[in-house]
């Protein structure tokens, strides 16, 4: 009898929890599992507000100069391993890949009528996700069809981008195969989404021919088109226009903390871009990082109507309506216009954090300056590339271009940074293009065109995982 009463039976027991191993038994455990997929997009804040500010479009700005020490690292390019917000951004994006990877490890689990349209837009996330690492970082740790988990760092290993390019590719195609143009519910991934990240896919690995393919049978066929008033194209009231491709949605009914920036449900980067202690109308105040440079300014042609909303001027601005502001560290006497915060969203608090304003990710005018992009620099019709850029120049009430070749070339290059300042991809577009060296001061050949992998993660892997050049 005691022998029976020291038994350890009494452990024995199903505990309360779902089980990661005994879901997807219907279909709203794969929609579940799908919005959980989708909830890493709203961190890809730190991606846009980073890529802009390592570019030389903007400084880091904020209070000092020790005012979070891994953003002014990475403007002044001196960043290490150890940098905190680089680790955030490969830590996110990696939860990003695992919560899609979940869903493929189980997809042949059960049928139901609309599974390949969830897996659709599964592998687009998945796409999207390593395609981030692999601009950021270069060869990263791959898995398909799993979930990465404790101890695969021992058996995995850094994978070469071109094979990682091959799966995104795949995984974009398959994503194009099967899904509609348009969609029942806003930020859901279309047809065109995917077939526009594939095209800037191609075009980063220089294969223009592809890349022209794709997108131009997204704008011969898909439902996009250029917002008619630019000037309202980042305002609240004008999300998910005809000219969003692929919007990340936030929101600000869920309030946020410090402790867990990537669990915002709202713009973390909108309050980071913010003026500082600001008074006045139509903005509210914040932490004065991102700040535009008077060489950007000045990169915009005379009557181009991009300028005042991409640029706030803010002593302009306070002249005019006798708003207030401080002058934050670094202070230039601009702000990133089309992502700070507005006035009239319902202050949750942390207010700075939890910000409704969309990150428009993918548009129209990106696909048509891609494409331009990809039709010159291939010298396959550099007709119809003016034909698409020369859509843009008129949007922003600016003269056709008729040049052609290397000055063409140039000019596409120029109207996508005025184009797209403010949106983080100017310092991608500069590596890609070779031209970064002689754009951003303190940029190294050889070793910025990559950030570190974060030490931790090579401590992690028992040293196995090699380092990116330089660092």
């Amino acid at each position: 009898m005691l022998s029976a009463s020291c038994s350890d039976d009494f452990i024995d027991v199903d505990s309360n929890d779902e089980n990661s191993e005994d879901y997807f038994n219907s279909e709203e455990d794969y929609n579940k599992a799908l919005i959980g997929a989708y909830d890493m997009l709203q961190s890809t804040y730190l991606n846009v507000m980073l890529g802009e500010i390592a570019s030389d479009n903007t400084l880091a700005g904020g209070e000092s100069a020790s005012d979070v020490p891994g953003i002014q690292q990475v403007d002044d390019m001196i960043h290490t391993p150890t940098n905190a917000q680089l680790r955030d951004i490969w830590s996110w994006m990696f939860a990003g890949v695992n919560r899609a990877n979940f869903i493929m490890e189980f997809k042949d689990k059960i049928e139901f009528t609309g599974k390949n349209e969830i897996l659709a837009q599964t592998r687009f996330l998945r796409a999207y996700y390593y395609f981030e690492l692999v601009k950021w970082f270069g060869d990263v740790p791959f898995i398909v069809d799993k979930r990465f988990q404790f101890g695969d760092q021992y058996e995995v290993d850094r994978t070469p981008v071109a094979i990682i390019y091959a799966q995104i590719e795949e995984d974009l195609q398959w994503a194009a195969d099967n899904l509609p143009y348009t969609q029942a519910e806003l930020g859901r991934v279309t047809k065109g989404a995917a077939q526009a990240l594939l095209g800037k896919v191609y075009l980063y690995q220089d294969n223009y021919s592809a890349a022209a393919n794709v997108l131009e049978t997204l704008i011969n066929n898909g439902p996009h088109d250029l917002f008619s008033d630019y000037t309202l194209l980042f305002e609240n009231d004008y999300e998910n226009t005809v000219e969003s491709v692929f919007e990340v949605q936030y929101t600000d009914v869920e309030g946020a903390g410090f402790e867990c920036l990537q669990c915002s449900e709202g713009n973390v980067a909108v309050g980071f871009n913010g003026i500082r202690n600001y008074d006045g109308p139509l903005f509210e105040s914040g932490f004065s990082f991102n700040v535009p440079v008077q060489e950007v300014v000045d990169e915009f042609e005379p009557g181009d109507i991009r300028k005042d909303v991409a640029v706030l001027d803010i002593e302009a601005w306070a002249a005019q309506t006798g708003a207030t502001y401080a002058e934050g560290y670094e202070h230039t006497g601009f702000y990133n216009r089309k992502y700070i915060s507005r006035q009239g969203d319902l202050n949750t608090g942390d207010a700075n954090l939890t910000n409704p304003n969309n990150y428009r990710a993918i548009r129209f005018a990106d696909v048509l300056l891609m494409a331009a992009e990809s039709l010159n620099r291939g010298g396959i019709d550099d007709i119809r590339a003016r034909l698409y850029l020369n859509r843009v120049r008129l949007r922003a009430g600016l003269p056709e271009v008729n040049s052609s070749g290397n000055a063409l070339t140039d000019a596409i290059y120029h109207e996508r940074r005025v184009e797209l300042v403010g949106e983080g991809h100017h310092f991608f577009d500069l590596v890609r293009t070779n031209r970064a060296a002689s754009e951003i001061e303190g940029f190294m050949v050889g070793k910025h065109e990559l950030f570190p992998i974060p030490s931790i993660e090579i401590d992690l892997s028992g040293n196995r995982w090699p380092q990116n050049p330089g660092y």
